[in-house]
């Protein structure tokens, strides 16, 4: 009985194991046929990638192999936190292994086409090599192969039930452009020091190398300056408002100054080496001679207007009249006297300290909208004028310029300044970044200048990315179609002096930093890819596939951002009788449109958008929604009809 007993189980364990056996082998499969599925989403888009047969598994025990190298050890640390905090797997790096799952080699005999920031992934099934000539390649190359395994490999706590596997490619890769900038501007509201610490951790996923810090406007300055103190007892506190930026009623004087904050020189410290050990540069700006009420208020000396004793930091008020375009017409003296020697002792003194705590080797000293209308009246100025025979405004400016470019660059640094500084003849030996369009940067270019391209109609991200309606209200809109269309070498420039692209986040509109990511994401991909990929890589459908797939890694990440991309797009017209027409266009193909005008919330079963509508006569609100299929993806937008008339007239 008990041998009868014994084959029965025996049988039994055997049937058991082939079944698990089939089970296993059957999900290895599926897993492997759902990597092979998923459409390959790498952005920027690398200059070269080749899709392989089969699938590498990270296995339960990760070895990473990399010769001991100081500048390896961030490439090293960065992918075994993202691959353990995800995964839950046990990740070793050694300098020698028999059998490595990882390795990261850097090239003793240079490989040409790489350069400085290059690098080679092999991905095979049973191991993945990451070469490169120096290990800011090495650390590309990391980023790249983290977005080809599944997307839950961005959380930020463990992910049960996941394969983790990743489609084998032969991928070659380096950058267009040395310079791939992005511009957070911490001066219209303080951001801390975790939160620029994010900010750079968010764009290195994208391989951005250039943090651009606006670190002093008439609302803040933002960095500690010894022997100068009232900058930051002073300049770095403002009134606390909220509500629409620029709308603010003047701030009456017993409220409190108490908004705001500014960086430590031990601060500063910290954010370089904390940016240099992911292989970011940070350009300090400090924007003179306009933009300084901060410095003003602290100390009016420095100012040609003897009222300015009794100017504040601004809190939002409004300050200058833009009705005539630009130069604004200063509503207050917001610029340092460029006829008072205080000034350029000052900026002597600013300068010498920005310089020895940012190593890189350019220093932004701003130059943009700097209004005349107070120095056209100012005696010390037609006396600088005559002195220096000076014989226009914007001449003055380019005196300004001049002396603080020597300023600059008696400190070793290389001067830089917003494209205003062409206008009254400039040194040639001081750089460029091109906001008012490209045809300052191709000017500049051609007249031998170093150019950085971050033209307004193309990298604006503080612009609208969406309707009006859904968004915080800026004076111009940027989709992200037209981000994509950023070509930072155009036709007809001298493309040797044009040394890299960045866009530029202004923030009198973003008052916390979740807004900060949702205006950046994911306009920032469309510029990663416009100044990282070569022009011919570049396709628009295969861009919007990839950035919805990057849309589930910055769920899983937790950084905020626009899904404008579902919105429709409202155009508004009038028939030949003058009735109300509304067009309703996607940015995106595969969207349908559903609409009502009775107030009340459409889905996918009400009437869905075909042509052209007439707004029925008694109709208030026009609401409307987008589907893919049978799932809502877009935004449900509720327009006023009234708003809808006055965009027809």
């Amino acid at each position: 009985m008990k041998k009868l007993f014994l084959i029965i189980t025996s049988c039994f364990l055997a049937a058991n194991t082939f079944a698990q056996n089939i089970v296993t082998e059957t999900e290895v499969g599926d897993a492997e046929s759902a990597v092979a599925q998923t459409p390959i989403a790498i952005i920027p888009e690398p200059v070269s990638l080749i899709k392989k047969a089969g699938t590498f598994t990270l296995p339960e025990n990760v070895i990473i192999q990399a010769v001991k190298s100081a500048e390896l050890k961030q490439s090293i640390a960065y992918l075994s936190d993202r691959i353990t905090t995800a995964t839950g797997k046990f990740v070793s790096s050694v300098s020698n292994s028999a059998h490595p799952t990882i390795k990261l080699i850097l090239n003793t005999q240079e490989d040409a086409q790489l350069g400085k920031e290059g690098y080679k992934l092999n991905v095979n099934p049973t191991q993945v090599v990451i070469t490169a000539n120096q290990p800011a390649g090495i650390f590309y190359g990391v980023q790249s192969l983290l977005q080809l395994f599944p997307a839950e490999i961005e959380s930020k706590e463990l992910v049960n039930d996941v394969k983790w596997k990743a489609p084998c490619v032969d991928v070659v890769d380096y950058p267009k452009l040395g310079w791939r900038g992005l511009m957070f501007d911490v001066a219209r509201h303080f951001f801390t020091k975790q939160e620029v610490k994010q900010f750079i951790d968010d764009m290195v996923r994208y391989k951005f190398n250039l943090l651009h810090l606006h670190l002093a406007d008439d609302e803040g300055w933002r960095i500690e300056i010894k022997g100068l103190p009232k900058l930051t007892e002073i300049g770095a506190w403002s009134v606390k408002k909220t509500g629409t930026f620029g709308d603010f009623i003047p701030p009456t004087p017993d409220e409190p100054r108490t908004y705001g904050g500014f960086y430590t020189q031990e601060d500063i410290k910290e954010l370089v080496q904390y940016a240099q050990e992911r292989f970011v540069n940070i350009l300090p700006e400090i924007d003179v001679p306009g933009h300084s009420l901060a410095i003003i208020a602290s100390y009016p000396e420095l100012s040609c207007t003897p009222d300015a004793v009794n100017y504040k930091v601004r809190s939002g008020e409004k300050i200058m009249d833009w009705s005539r375009g630009a130069p604004p017409i200063a509503l207050v003296d917001n610029t340092l006297c460029p006829a008072n020697e205080k000034v350029y002792g000052f900026l002597d003194t600013v300068i010498t300290q920005i310089a020895q705590l940012f190593p890189f080797e350019y220093i932004h000293m701003g130059g943009d909208e700097a209004s005349h209308n107070f120095w056209e009246k100012n005696d010390q100025i037609k006396a600088l004028m005559q002195r220096e025979g000076l014989k226009t405004i914007p001449q003055v400016q380019a005196y300004f310029e001049k002396r603080v470019e020597q300023i600059v660059v008696a400190k070793g640094k290389k001067f830089m300044g917003w494209d205003e500084i062409l206008d009254g003849g400039v040194s040639p030996t001081a750089s460029v970044m091109s906001w008012r369009g490209m045809k300052y940067g191709i000017q500049a270019a051609n007249e031998k200048h170093n150019v950085v391209m971050s033209p307004t109609e193309f990298a604006y991200l503080d612009y609208m990315q969406a309707d009006v309606i859904t968004e915080p209200k800026v004076y111009a809109s940027l989709r992200l179609n037209k981000a994509y269309q950023f070509n930072p070498v155009p036709a007809g420039v001298n493309a040797q002096y044009v040394i890299g692209g960045q866009a530029n986040l202004w923030t009198e509109q973003i008052f916390t930093f979740r807004q900060v990511e949702y205006m950046v994401y994911p306009r920032a991909f469309a510029i990663a890819e416009s100044i990282w990929s070569p022009i011919e890589k570049k396709n628009w459908i295969n861009f919007v596939d990839r950035t919805q797939q990057h849309f589930k890694r910055l769920d899983l990440a937790e950084i905020k951002y626009s899904p404008a991309i579902y919105d429709p797009i409202f155009t508004v017209k009038r028939s030949a009788d003058k009735q109300l027409m509304i067009e309703l266009t996607t940015e995106i193909d595969g969207l349908d449109v559903y609409y009502s005008f009775d107030n009340s919330t459409p889905d996918r079963f009400y009437p869905k958008y075909t042509a052209a509508l007439q707004v029925p006569k008694d109709a208030s609100m026009l609401r409307v929604i987008t589907y893919r299929g049978k799932q809502p993806i877009g935004r449900l937008i509720s327009m006023p009809v009234a708003d809808l008339q006055k965009r027809a007239r």
